[in-house]
């Protein structure tokens, strides 16, 4: 599991756990709980090109649909499979086996530009 005070949030319910021009990115425990139960995710296909804002994935649940938004402009690396096979692992384990793609950045200084928050800012923000 990530540690959630190292990540960064959007105010879309996504997380990013960044290492140099790579971010893991997933959705928050609120963002899964408010969804309820998963029962399918859709993510990019590897070596998609994916624009900052554009919905990028999809999480369906018993009660909703919703979407996974890039955060960045980048390529996908990789998407995690688990998640598509077995849905639940985003209700479950949200901040670690849940996670939804990799994406590469071509300057690791893209995400200083990102209005980004860290774990208060976001805690603030969902009022928890």
């Amino acid at each position: 599991m990530a540690d959630k005070n190292t990540l960064k949030f959007t105010p879309e319910h996504e997380w990013l756990d960044i290492s140099g021009t790579v971010a893991t990115i997933g959705i928050t425990d609120y963002a899964a709980e408010k969804l309820g139960d998963v029962v399918f995710v859709e993510l990019p296909k590897v070596g998609s090109s994916i624009q900052s804002g554009k919905v990028v994935g999809e999480i369906e649940s018993t009660k909703s649909v919703g979407e996974l938004f890039a955060p960045v402009d980048g390529t996908v690396t990789e998407a995690n499979g688990a998640v598509t096979d077995r849905p639940e692992l985003v209700n479950e384990d949200p901040f670690g086996a849940g996670w939804m793609i990799k994406v590469e950045v071509a300057d690791a200084s893209v995400f200083d530009s990102l209005d980004l928050l860290d774990f208060a800012a976001y805690t603030a923000l969902v009022g928890e």
